[in-house]
């Protein structure tokens, strides 16, 4: 018995234009509750994380309202019905969708596991970036030069995916700046502090520092400066970078600190400083 013959038998035919009606409303709700939230996310940027989190939910939960008002309409859902469809599903469109049922399944347990949210910054199989969506199919993640990468959802429950604010509006920036190790530290870790505290981008709530090591960079000794510091909201991340680094750059051009030797100035004569 032909399975696939037998489900056509309980399709209702009058039914197909409301079911394509149920889809079609679902689609301009799940738009319309995305650009509602993108506005609430602006109007209260504390909570915009919060509210994409929500927004995420509500569009699984309109996904798959519409699937269960549609399939109805469409088939007379008797037990003879039940058993044709059971068949069809399980040797035919089974295999043909076991890669989007697993990536639906696996956008749900990402929505109960939390692994990221919407609006964190991550770092997943080489690209960096912001969660733009989480679909039923797939992740959608924003990289910082505007490109749009869509991710499967079940490559996350296979490989690492790392988190740089973990659903928090903060998020710990680091820098790193080089001198050459005969120079003036003490000027240029005050350089460093002043050009952290005085950025407008800046979330000097959370523990900032400057830390210091002797490093071989480009073969050659130096002190590396390293500034950590929290950016108010993780939007502003290159701004908060570009900031720092304006104001660090100019700070040591006017204090006379240079670079590696191997980089901007003539390495130590022989026999001088070890």
């Amino acid at each position: 018995m032909d399975n696939a013959a037998d489900v056509l038998k309980f399709v209702r035919p009058g039914g197909i234009p409301t079911a394509l009606l149920i889809l079609v409303l679902t689609w301009f709700a799940v738009q319309l509750l995305h650009k509602l939230g993108e506005k609430l996310g602006n109007r209260m940027v504390d909570r915009r994380l919060a509210t994409n989190q929500i927004v995420t939910v509500l569009r699984f939960l309109l996904y798959i309202g519409a699937f269960a008002a549609a399939v109805p309409v469409v088939f007379a859902l008797t037990n003879e019905m039940m058993l044709a469809l059971g068949g069809t599903i399980a040797v035919t469109v089974g295999f043909a969708l076991k890669d989007l049922a697993a990536s639906i399944i696996a956008g749900i347990t990402l929505l109960i596991d939390k692994p990221f949210q919407v609006g964190d910054r991550v770092s997943f199989d080489g690209h960096y970036g912001e969660i733009q969506s989480i679909g039923l199919r797939s992740v959608r993640l924003v990289t910082l030069d505007d490109n749009v990468v869509t991710i499967p959802n079940n490559k996350f429950l296979n490989e690492s995916v790392s988190s740089g604010n973990a659903g928090e509006l903060h998020m710990l920036i680091q820098q790193d700046f080089y001198i050459g190790i005969d120079q003036d530290l003490e000027t240029a870790k005050r350089i460093c502090r002043e050009a952290i505290t005085s950025c407008p981008y800046a979330f000097l709530e959370r523990p900032w520092a400057v830390l210091v090591n002797e490093v071989v960079h480009e073969q050659y000794f130096a002190l590396r400066l390293r500034t950590k510091v929290y950016v108010m909201d993780v939007r502003n991340e290159k701004l908060l970078e570009s900031d720092v680094t304006e104001r660090i750059v100019a700070g040591f051009a006017a204090a006379g600190i240079q670079r590696p030797a191997i980089l901007y100035r003539n390495a130590p004569a022989a026999g001088g400083r070890d």
